[in-house]
């Protein structure tokens, strides 16, 4: 995909952030307005979003199902071995590598993930990008909260298995799976419910920007050293591993799904990070400045990052 046509639909995205933004700072977003939304988001346009994607003029390849979850579970084995041990080798504080193994493990996928896949490769790829997260939304509610809440935070998955997203998710394989053509009486609403994940979505994580005290914007020399992970080299480092699998003789992983997957772990910092800080009485400070610095960054990092991929 050309470059510029990449950056053209990233600058839109995020003039749709600026709103947000300034809808914030100027009250006509407000928190409830936004936790609203958030939870419509959550709950019924993303899962609607999910669906929709199996509906199109063209059926996702329902032969591809099984390569996406061993791709996302892949995915995870490697982010997951990295993140546990890269922030001590980085010389981070012993009470902060926690955080910053969260970070590095886990992007925004819900909120940002989904549009961008939508806006670069058609919204038949969401169907593609949910299977892939699988393993995401299953294991940051383990893995994930652990490192921010330690074994506090066990006790989480198995409401999550029957979450929205996830239901969503698997309504969709089994559409794909029994090739079901859902008539127009279907297929429109869900359509039209879905297109408000995209402008919602960023609207409330502009309007979450904007919430962010002007103190906790500028992070350290460890946020710094973070973004670039997150953002370029771990997702570099997953894309050369699946290049380098599809060299064994008798393995050949879809370009297509591993250029899916290499964007969505190209994210920045999964908004549930705060939300963990928040639920288990933890300092979000250094969550909220790697959340903002990553958020900012990803305008340029994720059309490079497609240009490089692509």
């Amino acid at each position: 995909m050309d470059f510029n046509v990449i950056l053209m639909t990233m600058g839109m995205l995020f003039l749709i952030v600026i709103a947000g933004y300034i809808g914030g700072k100027t009250h006509i977003m407000t928190q409830p307005l936004s936790k609203g939304l958030s939870g419509l988001i959550v709950t019924m346009t993303c899962p609607a979003l999910i669906l929709a994607s199996t509906m199109g003029d063209t059926m996702p390849d329902r032969s591809l199902i099984l390569p996406l979850l061993l791709i996302g579970t892949i995915t995870y084995v490697i982010l997951l071995f990295i993140a546990t041990h890269l922030p001590k080798l980085m010389g981070i504080k012993r009470d902060e590598q926690g955080l910053f193994s969260f970070m590095l493990a886990y992007g925004n996928v819900g909120f940002i993930g989904y549009p961008v896949v939508a806006s670069i490769f058609g919204p038949e790829a969401v169907f593609y990008a949910s299977v892939l997260n699988v393993p995401n939304t299953i294991t940051v509610f383990i893995w994930g909260a652990q490192f921010i809440a330690g074994r506090e935070a066990i006790g989480s998955i198995w409401k999550q298995l029957y979450s929205p997203g996830l239901i969503g998710t698997y309504l969709s394989i089994l559409v794909v799976a029994l090739q079901w053509h859902a008539p127009e009486i279907v297929s429109r609403p869900l359509t039209l419910i879905g297109n408000i994940t995209v402008p919602g979505s960023l609207l409330i994580i502009g309007y979450s920007i904007s919430q962010i005290p002007a103190k906790h914007m500028a992070g350290g020399r460890d946020v710094f050293l973070m973004a670039p992970l997150r953002l370029l080299i771990l997702p570099l480092i997953v894309f050369g591993a699946f290049q380098a699998i599809n060299l064994i003789p008798g393995v050949h992983f879809n370009e297509t799904s591993i250029a899916i997957n290499t964007l969505l772990i190209a994210m920045p910092v999964a908004s549930f990070g705060t939300i963990f800080c928040l639920k288990y009485g933890k300092d979000e400070t250094v969550m909220a400045q790697g959340t903002f610095l990553t958020t900012f960054l990803a305008l340029l990092s994720i059309p490079l990052m497609a240009w490089i991929i692509l």
